[in-house]
């Protein structure tokens, strides 16, 4: 099972977080999770990937230039990612500053091709959004996502 969570990030807040929901998608059974910039991400590594998990700072409530490059140019591999279990995550300036709508821009696309997303009944509900730097709670709502993305896509295959 290959988990990719790639993400851009200028500060070091939003790579934060990956590494730790790639962490916590390691501690399931039988996954290799990659992290990777988005800049050096490849339509390869999508097809590859059974989790694809993307992060992005807010910028203007919105997902960040590179991050919707890949999306853009993932338009050529379109249909093939249909099935695959994709996720959101974001890091912004402050509170109410357009967290949900940057995870939902992404998680737009993901749903475009045809991917697999699961929401959290307890928290987080879209995906996981921190402001600034994220805290040892923030890495841990992080690392459970990661787990839990894993989870479902170990179940799919597994039926």
């Amino acid at each position: 099972m290959r988990v990719l969570v790639t993400y851009y990030s200028k500060t070091g807040n939003t790579e934060s977080m990956a590494r730790a929901i790639a962490e916590g998608a390691k501690g399931v059974k039988g996954v290799v999770a990659t992290v990777k910039r988005v800049e050096e991400t490849s339509l390869e590594d999508l097809l590859e990937s059974d989790v694809i998990i993307v992060g992005s700072p807010t910028y203007y409530g919105l997902m960040a230039a590179p991050v919707k490059r890949l999306l853009d140019e993932s338009v050529k591999i379109h249909g093939k990612l249909e099935g695959k279990v994709g996720g959101a995550f974001t890091s912004s300036g402050g509170s109410a500053t357009g967290a949900e709508t940057t995870i939902m821009s992404i998680l737009q696309a993901l749903l475009v091709h045809g991917m697999i997303i699961q929401g959290d009944a307890e928290d987080k509900h879209y995906g996981v959004a921190c402001v600034e730097k994220p805290g040892e709670e923030d890495l841990e709502l992080c690392r459970r996502m990661g787990r839990r993305l894993a989870e479902l896509a170990s179940r799919l295959v597994k039926d």
